[in-house]
């Protein structure tokens, strides 16, 4: 038997770690007293609106502190490493599954909802789809595996057909702590005074000058809009591999295509795991590694016991390419969107 396939066997018996974790501390690239940028989010739901910040500063209380504020989600962060199966060293270990929408060409790596989005149901691969799905239902995972394996790794959620749900074996977020909140202003001047010097009329009335104003016009101020965050309290990526989770996938065949089964999915979350994170998240906000601060990687055991514990990237693919190999990786194609399928979707009720 293959020494490599075998390593880390330990972590797919129920006696072994519950999870493996990654600490990471972060810092802006221009220090770590610098401002960072946050995602902001749209009001709804009794929030405001703005930076995700628990608890929200206040009026009287702008600089609250302590708070954790969110600097990159779950989600997001599973849209960035994902792709990354999508070519290079890793593209061998998943099939290539591209969907044709009229001039795109959309990889189901990079669909919204993985194997449960709309652009896939919708699609040649309803059918197949349908029948994975309905095989997860029933305790099998191996369909699925062989058409869209990366949904077991980052969890997926047939919610508008069967229903079926797997959770995220992979899950990583970024955050912020004791954050000071900050606000900015600027004046846009326009290149001349259009108006005063007889280029555009006077504006008639307020629907006019917003119009002047919309278009570069005339001189307009934005005030105390958002100005970033300061981390006092440090800058943290938290990502973990639900090894508790991953137990719970099965093939319906036998042990053996279990064990396979286990391996392979083990393989593509060691490689998101290890996987390096583009630390570039937006405008205003890029984040590399705090060298002043130690990295912890670590097996965590039902009891709570920590062991310190190292898996490359390098050995992380090695591995997975071991247990691609046995498994035997689904074939790669190109399917069509189908219109007619899109029609009749969105007539269903739910």
């Amino acid at each position: 038997m293959n020494n490599t396939l075998q390593q880390f066997d330990n972590w797919l018996s129920r006696s072994g770690p519950a999870a493996l974790v990654i600490r990471e501390h972060l810092m802006p690239v221009e220090g770590i007293d610098s401002p960072v940028f946050p995602p902001t989010f749209a009001a709804g739901d009794g929030f405001p609106g703005g930076y995700n910040i628990d608890p929200p500063p206040t009026k009287d209380e702008p600089w609250r502190t302590p708070n954790v504020c969110l600097m990159d989600s779950v989600g997001s962060q599973a849209n960035r490493i994902e792709p990354i199966f999508c070519e290079g060293k890793y593209a061998e270990l998943v099939p290539q599954i591209v969907i044709e929408a009229g001039e795109k060409k959309i990889n189901l790596l990079e669909a919204s909802h993985r194997a449960g989005d709309a652009l896939v149901r919708c699609s040649a691969l309803k059918e197949e789809l349908h029948e994975a799905f309905q095989n997860l239902l029933s305790g099998d995972a191996d369909f699925l595996a062989r058409i869209a394996p990366t949904s077991l790794v980052f969890g997926v959620w047939d919610s508008r057909d069967t229903q079926a749900k797997l959770p995220r074996l992979v899950s990583s977020a970024v955050r912020a702590f004791d954050v000071r909140v900050l606000t900015r202003s600027a004046q846009f001047t326009p290149s001349t005074e259009f108006v005063s010097e007889g280029l555009l009329d006077e504006p008639k009335d307020r629907k006019s000058q917003e119009a002047y104003a919309k278009r570069g016009f005339v001189h307009v101020p934005a005030t105390a809009s958002h100005g970033g965050v300061i981390a006092t309290g440090g800058v943290r990526r938290d990502a973990t591999l639900s090894l508790a989770a991953l137990h719970l996938l099965k093939s319906a065949e036998d042990e053996d295509k279990t064990l396979a089964l286990r391996r392979y999915v083990l393989g593509l979350s060691l490689v998101a795991l290890t996987a390096d994170v583009p630390g570039y998240l937006r405008q205003g906000c890029n984040l590399v590694r705090d060298p002043s601060q130690e990295y912890e990687y670590a097996e965590v055991y039902r009891d709570g016991t920590r062991k310190p514990v190292k898996v490359s990237a390098d050995s992380a693919l090695a591995f997975a390419k071991e247990a691609a190999a046995a498994f035997g990786v689904g074939e790669s194609r190109v399917v069509p969107f189908e219109k007619k399928r899109a029609r009749e979707d969105v007539k269903k009720k739910d």
